[in-house]
């Protein structure tokens, strides 16, 4: 079997062990833990996720976000994301379950607190709440309305397995924080991802 099958097949079955979990009422942090533990154990396969159909970005672009899997109704969306120290994506929302674990490297998720009521548009208060180093063999998940930033540190590239409930194409409801101005507004899907 060629490694692109057993990828494929391990995939599969992953999946179907999370759309389990995910059909729990009500869909809770617990359900949400089973899920990072589907994505950990697919991430523990480093010889999946390095080879030369997930290339590290070009010099001066600092990532790469590679299509996995998703479902025909665009649920249960997969993708690798191959990036470069000194990424960093401001706090925002997802709007969906999310969830990421480590191949290789580690990611930097400053993890918040929405203090305000979110009744005054454009307007938002965030607390920093704690630093999630996600390395191998370590995730975290996220449900909808939680709040993080990213940030790639050191000198390595980084390839992390990131899971959504949703296609990341078809969420146009996200929010980003600006949390020094006390800002927020729509986020942007950011880097195309390649198919």
């Amino acid at each position: 079997m060629s490694l692109q099958e057993e990828r494929r097949q391990a995939v599969t079955r992953a999946i179907a062990a999370m759309q389990q979990l995910a059909a729990r009422q009500p869909f809770d942090r617990e359900a949400l833990a089973g899920i990072l533990e589907q994505v950990k154990s697919l991430a523990a396969h480093g010889e999946w996720w390095r080879g030369a159909e997930f290339a590290p970005p070009e010099e001066g672009e600092r990532q790469a976000r590679y299509f996995i899997h998703e479902e025909a109704d665009r649920s249960f969306a997969l993708y690798l994301n191959v990036m470069r120290p000194g990424k960093r994506i401001p706090p925002h929302d997802h709007t969906t379950w999310a969830c990421v674990a480590a191949v290789d490297g580690e990611e930097h998720n400053d993890v918040y607190d929405r203090l305000d009521d979110g009744r005054t548009p454009g307007r938002a208060t965030l607390r920093l709440r704690e630093t999630v180093v996600v390395g191998p063999g370590s995730g975290i998940a996220l449900m909808p309305d939680d709040i993080h930033a990213v940030e790639i540190r050191g000198d390595q590239v980084i390839r992390h397995l990131h899971m959504y409930g949703r296609a990341l194409e078809t969420l146009a409801a996200r929010t980003t924080f600006d949390v020094d101005a006390g800002t927020c507004q729509p986020m942007a899907i950011g880097v195309a991802t390649r198919r």
